[in-house]
C-alpha cells in the first residue's frame, strides 16, 4: 500500500503547462483505481489566491497561498479535480508547500504507518522562495526538513519543469536544493523537458526491488561469492481482464459475480459418456503415434536441479551478440555488508572490463527448478562511492533455441542489381535521419522517461466506463501519440523524399495467363447456360474444393497446386514433390498435344517451375529437366513450343539467380542459341499416324 500527496505548483508561470500536469497526474490515479485501490492519496496546490490547510490554521500567517486536500482512498472524485486544476495569482514557495504535505502525512499516519509514503512535487521552481528563519541557512533549513522526512520513512520525488530554453538556464540553486532533499529520503529528481516526459518521470507506484536469488556464485570447488540478484527491468503488461457474471441482481451487495469453470471430458466412442480424471493421460505424438504418459512417468522424465549459480568460463563481449539476449535482464550484486563480496566482485567486474570480456554462468535460481538458464554477466562499474560494482546478466540461448536466416551475399548479383552510390548516400542519411540521440540534442524516447502509450489509454478507458458504460474508447492523447507518430522536421521530410527519388517505382502489367481467357470467354457466356447450383446445404458446393488440403499437383489448376506445395511448412518433401509433380505435368501437357493446344498452359508451367525453383534454390533440379526437356522438342512435331520458349527467353538458371548453380549467365544466354531446331524429315509412318489422329478429332469435332 502507498500513500502519495501530489504537491503542484499553479502560480502564473506554470499556467502553459497545468493542462499536461493535469492530465498526468490524473493517468496515475487512474491506473490506481485499477490496480491499487487500496492506495490513498492527497493534494496540495500553492499559488492559490486562497488559503486553506492545518498549518495555516494552526500558526496563523505563515503558508499563505496553499490548499490541501486531505489523504483518502483514492476515487474517482479526486480524478475530476486534478483534471480540472485551477489557475493560482501569485508565485507560490514550493518549500512551504512540501512542509504542508510532510505534515498532512505525519498527523495521518505519525510512526505507526507501514508501506510507502511519497511525496512528489512538480513545479517550474521559477517563484522565488521565503527567508527562512532567523539564525539559519536555506539549505539547513532543507536539512531540518529532511531529517523529519527520513525518521518517519516519507521518499521525496520531484519534476522539475523546462519546457523552454530560459527556464533551462535558470533555477540552478532551487535544482540544488530539491536534489539534496530528494538524495537524503532516496527520491529522485527529474528535469522535464517535454510534455512526453512528464508522463514518464511520474510513477503510478514505487516498487520494492525483491531478490531472485540469494546465494553463492561458485569460482572454483573452493572459491564462492556471496551475489543478490534483481530483476533491472520487468515489462508491465496490460491487465487481464476477469469474467464477470450478471446473473446476480446489481443490487445484491453480497453477489460475487464470479464465473467457474469445469471441464468435462467425453468419450470419442459414446459422447454422452464422461471419462474421469483417474481414466485420463496425456500423450505425445511419436509421428502419427500417440504415445500415452502417465503422470508419474512424466515426472520421472523431468528435470530438476539444485539451487546455485556457477561460473563455467569466460569469453570475449564481441562473441555474444546483442540479439542472442533472450529476456529481461538482471543485476548481480554483492551481498549488502560484505566486505569480502564487495572486494571480489569488483576485482572481477574491472578485470573483465579491462580485458573486454564477459563471464558464462549456470544459474538455478530456485530448489528444484526444472529449467536451467545459461546466461552472461557484462561488468556495470561505480564511480559513486557507496556503490559497489555489479554485473548485468542476460540469458543467451541453447543450440535449440537459435533460429538463422540466410541472406544472398550481394557479391555474386549482376551489376544491375546492385545499389548505385547515389542510392547508398541516401539510405545512409534515412539511417542517420533515425537515430533518437544525435550528438548535438537530447535524446529522444528515453525509456526512463517514456510512458507506455497502450497502458494509458487502456487505464483511461476504464475510467470512462465507470462514468459511463456507453463510453466508446477515446482517442489517444496527442502528448503520447508522438511516442508512436513521432514528428518530423522539414529536413527530415527532405531526405525523405531524396530516398524516394532514388527509389523509383514502377507499375509491372500484370502476366496473362491461359487460364485469365478461359475466365474471360467464360464472362460472355450467357447466364441460362450456368448450372444450378444446390443452396441448400446438403450437397457438394465449389468452396468444397477450394479448401481441399492440396497433396500433389493436378493438371486442373497446376500452377495453384504447385504454389501452395511450396508454400507448405509442414514437412520438407513438398517442395521436392511440387517439382516432381510439375515436372510430369509438361511432359504430359507436350505428349496430349494437338496442333499446340496446350502449349499456352504449358508455358506457364514452365515459367512457374523455373520461378519456384528460383525461389527454392533448386537450380540443378530445372536445369537438368531443362535440357531433357530441349532435346524432347528437337523434331518438327514440338517446334512450335520451342520457339515459344525462346521468345519467352526461358532458359537455364545461372550464377546471378542462384549463387549454387553451375551455369553462367553467359551460358544460360547461349543455350537457347545452341538449340536451334532441326528439321527432321517425316517418315511414312509417321504421316499415316499423324493422319490417323486428324480423321479421329476431325469426327469428334
Amino acid at each position: 500500500q502507498e500513500s502519495l500527496v501530489f504537491v503542484l505548483d499553479v502560480s502564473p508561470s506554470m499556467h502553459p503547462y497545468l493542462h499536461h500536469v493535469s492530465k498526468a497526474t490524473a493517468a496515475v490515479l487512474e491506473r490506481k483505481l485499477f490496480n491499487h485501490k487500496n492506495d490513498e492519496v492527497g493534494l496540495v496546490l500553492f499559488g492559490m489566491e486562497e488559503t486553506d490547510n492545518d498549518l495555516r490554521r494552526e500558526v496563523g500567517e505563515a503558508y499563505e497561498g496553499i490548499v490541501s486536500e486531505p489523504i483518502t482512498l483514492v476515487d474517482g472524485e479526486l480524478v475530476t479535480k486534478l483534471r480540472a486544476l485551477p489557475r493560482g495569482c501569485y508565485a507560490g514557495d514550493y518549500v512551504d508547500a512540501i512542509v504542508v504535505a510532510t505534515d498532512m502525512i505525519f498527523k495521518k499516519y505519525g510512526d505507526g504507518k507501514k508501506g510507502n509514503k511519497r511525496i512528489c512535487l512538480i513545479t517550474d521552481a521559477q517563484s522565488p522562495i521565503k527567508e527562512p528563519m532567523e539564525g539559519m541557512s536555506m539549505m539547513e533549513q532543507v536539512e531540518k526538513i529532511a531529517e523529519k522526512m527520513e525518521d518517519h520513512g516519507v521518499k521525496f520525488d520531484a519534476a522539475i519543469l523546462r519546457m523552454n530554453e530560459e527556464k533551462r538556464e535558470s533555477g540552478s540553486e532551487s535544482t540544488e536544493i530539491l536534489e539534496n532533499l530528494a538524495s537524503r529520503t532516496h527520491g529522485e529528481v527529474t528535469t522535464v523537458e517535454s510534455p512526453l516526459c512528464l508522463f514518464g518521470a511520474l510513477k503510478p507506484r514505487t516498487v520494492t526491488p525483491t531478490t531472485l536469488y540469494r546465494g553463492d556464485m561458485e569460482m572454483t570447488p573452493g572459491a564462492r561469492i556471496k551475489v543478490w540478484v534483481y530483476k533491472k527491468a520487468a515489462q508491465e503488461r496490460v491487465p487481464s481482464l476477469k469474467v464477470y457474471s450478471d446473473k446476480a441482481p446489481q443490487s445484491d451487495a453480497l453477489a460475487t459475480h464470479v464465473v467457474k469453470m469445469d471441464t468435462d471430458y467425453k468419450s470419442s466412442d459414446d459422447p454422452t459418456v464422461s471419462i474421469p480424471k483417474a481414466q485420463r493421460a496425456k500423450g505425445y505424438y511419436y509421428g502419427q503415434q500417440l504415445i500415452p504418459v502417465t503422470p508419474d512417468m512424466e515426472l520421472s522424465l523431468k528435470f530438476t536441479a539444485d539451487k546455485g549459480v556457477k561460473l563455467l568460463g569466460f569469453t570475449e563481449a564481441a562473441n555474444i551478440p546483442r540479439h542472442y539476449y533472450m529476456k529481461e535482464p538482471n543485476l548481480f550484486v554483492p551481498e549488502p555488508g560484505n566486505r569480502k563480496a564487495s572486494l571480489a566482485i569488483s576485482a572481477l567486474a574491472r578485470a573483465l572490463k579491462q580485458t573486454n570480456m564477459v563471464a558464462l554462468v549456470r544459474c538455478v535460481w530456485r530448489q528444484g527448478q526444472r529449467n536451467v538458464v545459461m546466461g552472461v554477466l557484462t561488468p556495470n562499474l561505480s564511480f559513486e562511492d557507496g556503490i559497489a560494482d555489479s554485473f548485468y546478466f542476460n540469458i543467451v540461448p541453447f543450440a535449440e533455441d537459435i533460429r538463422e536466416f540466410g541472406f544472398a551475399s550481394f557479391d555474386d548479383r549482376p551489376a544491375s542489381q546492385l545499389p548505385s552510390k547515389q542510392q547508398e548516400e541516401a539510405t545512409d542519411l534515412l539511417v542517420q535521419m533515425l537515430d533518437l540521440s544525435p550528438s548535438d540534442s537530447v535524446e529522444s524516447l528515453q525509456p526512463e522517461k517514456t510512458s507506455n502509450p497502450v497502458l494509458q489509454r487502456f487505464y483511461h478507458f476504464l475510467y470512462l466506463k465507470s462514468l459511463n458504460p456507453d463510453a466508446l474508447v477515446p482517442q489517444l492523447d496527442e502528448t503520447l501519440k508522438k511516442v508512436i507518430e513521432p514528428d518530423f522536421s522539414s529536413e527530415h521530410i527532405e531526405k525523405l523524399q531524396g530516398l524516394c527519388s532514388q527509389f523509383t517505382l514502377k507499375t509491372k502489367n500484370s502476366t496473362k495467363f491461359w487460364k485469365d481467357r478461359i475466365e474471360a470467354a467464360a464472362k460472355d457466356d450467357d447466364a441460362e447456360a450456368k448450372p444450378d447450383v444446390d443452396t441448400s446445404g446438403s450437397g457438394l458446393s465449389f468452396d468444397s474444393f477450394a479448401t481441399r488440403q492440396v497433396e500433389e499437383v493436378g493438371s486442373l489448376n497446376p500452377v495453384q497446386d504447385f504454389q501452395t506445395l511450396l508454400a507448405r511448412r509442414d514437412s520438407d518433401e513438398w517442395v521436392g514433390k511440387a517439382i516432381q509433380g510439375m515436372k510430369k505435368i509438361i511432359i504430359d501437357l507436350l505428349d496430349s498435344s494437338y496442333k499446340g493446344n496446350t502449349y499456352d498452359k504449358a508455358l506457364t508451367c514452365l515459367a512457374a517451375l523455373r520461378s519456384g525453383c528460383v525461389m527454392q534454390e533448386e537450380s540443378k533440379e530445372f536445369n537438368d529437366f531443362f535440357r531433357v526437356l530441349a532435346d524432347k522438342c528437337q523434331g518438327k512435331r514440338l517446334s512450335d513450343f520451342w520457339d515459344a520458349v525462346i521468345q519467352r527467353k526461358l532458359t537455364l538458371i545461372s550464377k546471378g539467380e542462384v549463387s549454387d548453380s553451375d551455369v553462367t549467365e553467359e551460358a544460360a544466354l547461349a543455350f537457347l542459341t545452341s538449340r536451334t531446331v532441326k528439321e527432321e524429315p517425316t517418315t511414312a509412318e509417321e504421316a499415316e499416324e499423324i493422319d490417323e489422329m486428324d480423321a479421329l478429332l476431325g469426327e469428334a469435332v
